[in-house]
């Protein structure tokens, strides 16, 4: 199966789990890696270079995703926005990388620029699923500070 299959498959069941299933933040989040996945697809399309050369759209589309994330973090109760502005910070840094060294082989780039994209889905997914099940424990009766330590039964 092509690469692009596989991230474009875990996009639409982490975000679509996101918007259906989540609350405010995990749906403005999903919202948000949507958008921003079919920007950086235009922003990278719009220029031949491939990863030979630093894009600047992705570097914008990069940026307010770090941005948004980090807002997210501040008015969150939540602990998961934390992990994904982090992860997407992580990736951020590879546009600065091939600022600093534009012999970086575009591999390199490519692969520090996309792999985080795959544990900030995730980090969604994760928790979207532990809002559910933080409901599910709510709903049987378990006091809210209890529900980290109880099995879900």
């Amino acid at each position: 199966m092509p690469r692009y299959l596989i991230f474009w498959t875990i996009l639409l069941v982490c975000c679509g789990y996101a918007l259906i299933k989540g609350h405010k933040y995990e749906r403005i989040a999903a919202a948000l890696f949507l958008s921003a996945t079919v920007l950086s697809l235009v922003a990278h399309m719009s220029i031949r270079a491939g990863y030979t050369a630093m894009n600047v759209g992705e570097v914008v589309v990069n940026s307010v995703v770090l941005l948004v994330l980090v807002g997210i973090a501040l008015v969150s109760d939540r602990f998961w926005p934390l992990w994904a502005a982090g992860f997407q910070l992580v990736g951020s840094m590879a546009h600065i990388l091939k600022t600093i060294d534009v012999t970086l082989a575009p591999m390199g780039y490519a692969v520090a620029a996309r792999f985080w994209s795959y544990p900030i889905l995730f980090v969604l997914f994760i928790a979207v699923w532990r809002q559910q099940r933080r409901q599910r424990m709510e709903a049987a009766g378990y006091p809210p500070g209890d529900i980290a330590s109880r099995p879900l039964a």
